[in-house]
């Protein structure tokens, strides 16, 4: 039986995606800062909660985040607020980052792994018309970066290894419940989507930004 790691296993994604795995027949090790102290902002908690893990694992999904630290995301330059922005990147990029130095040891060094971390369309550069949410938007473009030089460097070691940054959609959550507005998906249908993602990703996508369909977001 292929195994699968979920990192954010008790948040409303990372919950409903360690379920989807399972579901698909992979046994499933999850890990989080309310079941197991892993608190991303605190490199010794991260090397704590990993350390001890032994692979292989076919699937990592890394499924933290925050979108505020507890605010609201800015509409202005002017609402910027220093601590909190370097908490929010600390939560968004940092913490990712410092997970990703523990993956590659993680995978199988001969058969086909995905790792897939959870980003947002709003972390595009490219596709920024509208501005604001300017904490969340810099710690998303930054956790791409991250991940795009994660896929290369893990690809050098594990050749058949596909690391992708992941948009979800907007998913039906406790955080993103202070926005109404927005057309949401349970969690459930939100994984199913993105299970099927990473089932369907090829070496030549490796290193990529794509959404729940599979179509690639602009930088």
């Amino acid at each position: 039986m292929d195994r699968a790691l979920v990192i954010g296993a008790s948040g409303g994604i990372g919950a409903a995606i360690a379920a989807e795995l399972g579901a698909r027949g992979y046994a499933v090790t999850g890990l989080s800062r309310a079941q197991d102290g892993l608190e991303v902002t605190d490199p010794a908690a991260i090397e704590g909660a990993l350390s001890p893990l032994d692979g292989p694992f076919a699937r990592i999904v890394v499924a933290t985040g925050t979108l505020a630290d507890g605010g609201a995301p800015e509409k202005s330059l002017d609402a910027i607020d220093a601590a909190r922005m370097a908490r929010v990147m600390a939560v968004n990029a940092i913490g990712p980052a410092l997970i990703l130095g523990h993956v590659g040891r993680l995978l199988p060094r001969d058969s086909r792994a995905v790792v897939g971390v959870l980003s947002a369309r709003v972390g595009s550069i490219g596709d920024n018309r509208m501005g604001g949410w300017h904490s969340y938007r810099a710690s998303k473009a930054a956790l791409n970066q991250v991940v795009r030089g994660a896929a290369i460097e893990i690809g050098r070691q594990r050749r058949q290894a596909i690391v992708v940054a992941l948009h979800p959609g907007t998913v039906e959550t406790p955080f993103t419940a202070g926005y109404p507005g927005h057309a949401k998906v349970a969690p459930g249908h939100a994984a199913a989507r993105l299970c099927e993602v990473m089932d369907g990703l090829n070496r030549r996508q490796n290193g990529g930004f794509l959404d729940y369909a599979s179509e690639p977001i602009p930088w």
